[in-house]
């Protein structure tokens, strides 16, 4: 049965001399592996460049229950990126996120709240100018909403330290190394309450943001299950410093 559906292209692999299998997270379907016929011809209808990571497209889609390759009738961009192509910082953002996404979210089901966020994350990325350097690290946080392991947002004075095991803030040390600091904990629960979009008036330096970024990785280790090491955050380490 044909369906119309928007989705966000994660990965493509070869699957034979003309064809690929594209992940798409759709707004009805989940995330769903799609056979692409022809996309590998010199004219296909369908080129390679359509599907790269995190291209947002209207698709036209044949889906059945209970199989594991669905097939892409057709791919045409949703909204074509008229920045993150040609800012190097951005598209080491789009490329952190992507990975993010595809190590994280596996369900073969929709879950419209979660696909608006990711969407609209992905529009905010192309059209905002403001604290970019920060975008990484406030979609991480707010993913975890969507993912069921969102911290608790019980910040205070009583208890300044984030334990990154237990998904809370308490009031002293754990007696272990997953923990943040009291400075670090207070701007984890900062960007953990700011809109994606309201970034502006936040200013950490990028020793700070760093270790927050290898920290939240590693609560993602600690609380996402199949979580899978992330490699391109490296290169936000150069590129946004």
């Amino acid at each position: 049965m044909l369906h119309q559906t928007k989705g966000i292209a994660l990965h493509a692999t070869k699957y034979s001399e003309t064809s690929s299998v594209v992940k798409i997270y759709t707004e009805l379907f989940g995330l769903q592996p799609y056979l692409v016929k022809g996309t590998r011809k010199q004219h296909a209808r369908m080129k390679p460049g359509l599907f790269q990571p995190l291209t947002l497209l209207d698709l036209v889609v044949y889906h059945k229950e209970k199989t594991s390759l669905q097939t892409l009738k057709e791919a045409h961009y949703s909204h074509p990126y008229q920045s993150i192509p040609f800012d190097i910082r951005k598209s080491s953002v789009a490329l952190f996120i992507n990975e993010l996404i595809y190590k994280t979210i596996h369900e073969e089901e929709p879950h419209p709240e979660l696909f608006s966020f990711l969407y609209d994350s992905c529009l905010h990325l192309d059209s905002t100018t403001e604290n970019l350097a920060l975008f990484h690290l406030v979609f991480s946080l707010h993913l975890t909403r969507y993912l069921g392991c969102m911290p608790q947002m019980n910040f205070s004075e009583r208890t300044p330290i984030f334990n990154l095991r237990e998904g809370t803030f308490q009031g002293a040390v754990p007696e272990h190394r997953d923990y943040l600091d009291a400075e670090t904990s207070k701007i984890m629960h900062q960007l953990l309450v700011t809109p994606e979009n309201e970034t502006a008036s936040v200013h950490i330096s990028v020793k700070t943001r760093d270790a927050l970024l290898e920290a939240i990785l590693v609560y993602y280790r600690l609380h996402v299950a199949g979580f899978r090491e992330i490699q391109s955050h490296h290169v936000l380490h150069t590129v946004l410093g």
